[in-house]
């Protein structure tokens, strides 16, 4: 099987996560996405992040009812910061036979250089990066698969800034999303 893997905060999940993966499953030929929401993101300074727990349940709302996308709660499980070598190694070892498809938006080629273990992970898998507007693919590493994919702009940051605003942001995410961040109360400040 071929199997994309796509980590992030997810904070909220979003409209754009879900195009971005459904592109790439299907210009890669990919049998499966699994989505791995982060517990303690290494790069990001915490402020404003919503608990694990309701990340992950928002990711799977929102994936529920595409038969190729999956969410894993290893990183959650594991606790602490996430680092993509740690959660990889897991996957490589449940999925030994199997061809395994990292997946990046074009934001995150800025900080590669920062990565703990780069080496160790490019061995392990197919580094794939998507076109996110406004951080055009320039400057690429060599052992990086280019993928434009349509444009989507939609953040996190302007989804939680539209909750805490009382502004509507009902088409930036799924339905059943939606209804779960105005039931928990998410994002309010």
């Amino acid at each position: 099987m071929k199997i994309g893997i796509l980590g992030g905060t997810f904070n909220p999940v979003h409209i754009g996560h879900l195009i971005l993966a459904e592109e790439v499953r299907e210009k890669l030929g990919l049998d499966k996405i699994i989505f791995v929401p982060a517990a303690l993101p290494p790069h990001k300074d915490n402020l404003n992040i919503a608990p694990a727990k309701d990340r992950l349940k928002m990711l799977k709302l929102a994936v529920a009812s595409n038969k190729f996308f999956a969410v894993s709660d290893i990183e959650i499980k594991r606790q602490g910061r996430s680092y993509t070598i740690d959660t990889l190694k897991e996957f490589k070892a449940k999925y030994s036979q199997d061809e395994l498809y990292f997946i990046i938006g074009s934001d995150l080629l800025k900080y590669l250089n920062e990565w703990k273990d780069l080496s160790q992970i490019l061995a392990m898998v197919k580094f794939v990066a998507a076109t996110r507007p406004g951080y055009p693919l320039e400057k690429i590493p060599f052992y990086i698969q280019t993928l434009p994919i349509r444009a989507v702009d939609v953040s996190g940051f302007e989804v939680r800034q539209c909750v805490a605003q009382n502004k509507s942001f009902g088409y930036l995410v799924t339905d059943k999303v939606f209804d779960y961040i105005k039931k928990k109360k998410l994002y309010t400040r």
